[in-house]
C-alpha cells in the first residue's frame, strides 16, 4: 500500500481501518514531505499492528526522484494530499499562496498520479483512492481557487477512472465535506456537517471495498451539493457562500 500525505489525519485513520479490518499489506509505503514527522506513525504502526512500514521522502514543491518510486510493489494507493492556503479575502491577489494551492492540489500531483497509474495499468490491478472535495464542485466566493484545483483533480480522477476501468484498475474519488482535522483547525465548522477523521476512515473504506466511483464522507453532502449546483446562477451569484 502507497499512502501519499502520510501526515494527514484521514490517511492514517484509513490506513488503521484497512488494518483493524484485517487488510494485509507486506510493506505499508508512507510518502511524505516531512519524514520526521511520520516517523511516529510508522512506529505505532508497528507496535500497535505489527505492520512494516517504510518512509518515503516526497514534496511535491521540490523535484521528485522518481527512481526511489520505481521498485515499489502495491495494490492500494491512498492519496490525501492537499493544501487550502489562504481564503480570498486574505489570498486571492496573493500569487504565491495561488500558485501553492494550484500546484499541491493539482499541478504536481496528477504526476506523480500518473507515475502510480501507468504501475498499475501494467499489472492490469489495483485501486487508487483519492480525497478530492465538494468544494470542486462549484466555484464558490469563498475559496474558489482552491474549489477550481479540486474540480481539475475530480475532472482527472473521472478521466483516469474511465481510461482504467477495462484495465482492471479502479479508482475511487473522495469528495469530504468538512472534516475535523489541522487543516481546518479554527474554522467555524457545523458539527452535523463535519466528519472526525475516523468517521471519514470508516466511509471511506466501506467505498473502496464496494468499489464505488465516487464518494461522499458524510452522505449529507450529496444533497447538499446538489442543491448548490441547482442554484440558478443569476442567485448564486449573490450569495454569500
Amino acid at each position: 500500500m502507497i499512502v501519499l500525505g502520510s501526515n494527514s489525519e484521514v490517511a492514517q485513520a484509513f490506513v488503521e481501518e484497512c488494518l483493524a479490518k484485517g487488510e494485509k499489506f507486506q510493506t505499508i509505503y508512507l510518502l511524505s514531505s516531512n519524514p520526521e514527522t511520520t516517523e511516529k506513525f510508522a512506529g505505532h504502526l508497528q507496535v500497535k499492528f505489527l505492520q512494516n512500514s517504510e518512509i518515503i521522502p516526497l514534496d511535491l514543491l521540490n523535484e521528485i526522484d522518481y527512481k526511489t518510486l520505481e521498485n515499489i510493489n502495491f495494490d492500494v494507493l491512498f492519496c490525501a494530499t492537499g493544501y487550502l492556503g489562504l481564503g480570498t479575502e486574505e489570498g486571492l491577489y496573493d500569487d504565491e499562496n495561488t500558485k501553492q494551492i494550484i500546484d499541491v492540489n493539482y499541478a504536481k500531483l496528477v504526476p506523480v498520479l500518473n507515475f502510480f497509474a501507468k504501475k498499475m495499468e501494467s499489472n492490469r490491478t489495483g485501486t487508487m483512492i483519492v480525497l478530492s472535495s465538494v468544494a470542486g464542485e462549484r466555484g464558490r466566493q469563498s475559496n474558489f481557487i482552491y474549489g477550481s484545483a479540486k474540480a481539475a483533480l475530480t475532472a482527472y480522477l473521472s478521466g483516469l477512472r474511465n481510461y482504467l476501468f477495462d484495465k482492471k484498475v479502479h479508482v475511487l474519488t473522495v469528495k469530504p465535506g468538512f472534516m475535523d482535522t489541522k487543516m481546518t483547525e479554527g474554522l467555524p465548522l457545523n458539527p452535523a456537517l463535519t466528519a472526525s477523521p475516523k468517521k471519514a476512515a470508516e466511509g471511506i473504506y466501506k467505498a473502496f471495498k464496494n468499489k464505488k466511483d465516487v464518494a461522499y464522507v458524510l452522505p449529507i453532502w450529496a444533497i447538499v451539493m446538489l442543491i448548490i449546483r441547482n442554484i440558478p446562477e443569476f442567485i448564486f451569484k449573490k450569495l454569500k457562500l
